[in-house]
């Protein structure tokens, strides 16, 4: 299975930033869609963001739109999510995982073991 390793998050204050990286194993990345999930605690898994093979498309969930952007670099096999203006409703456990359905569908079987982000106020 692909290997998904997430970092970056950490405690940070309301209104603060934060970078998550997502770095992949194997020789698939330049050939998916990727996407960010995030997971608090008490609620299920829900969709974050997702980029296209090359970039050029994204896509957001309407409670990060404006303050979130995923970006891609193909080169080093990384993913990012840059998290701006963060809210305590923004903390949560954020994983990094292939998109199969485009853009909010992942792969269920190659999750990692995701970063926790925790925002406080």
């Amino acid at each position: 299975q692909v290997q998904l390793v997430e970092s970056g998050g950490g405690l940070v204050q309301a209104g603060g930033s934060l970078r998550l990286s997502c770095a992949v194993s194997g020789r698939t990345f330049s050939s998916s869609a990727m996407g960010w999930f995030r997971q608090a605690p008490g609620k299920e898994r829900e969709f974050v963001a997702a980029i296209s093979l090359s970039g050029s498309v994204t896509s957001y969930a309407d409670s990060v739109k404006g303050r979130f952007t995923i970006s891609r670099d193909n080169a080093k096999n990384t993913m990012y999510l840059q998290m701006n203006s963060l809210k305590p409703e923004d903390t949560a456990v954020y994983y990094c995982n292939k998109v199969r359905r485009w853009p909010s569908g992942p792969d269920f079987g190659s999750w990692g073991q995701g970063t926790r982000v925790t925002v406080s106020s």
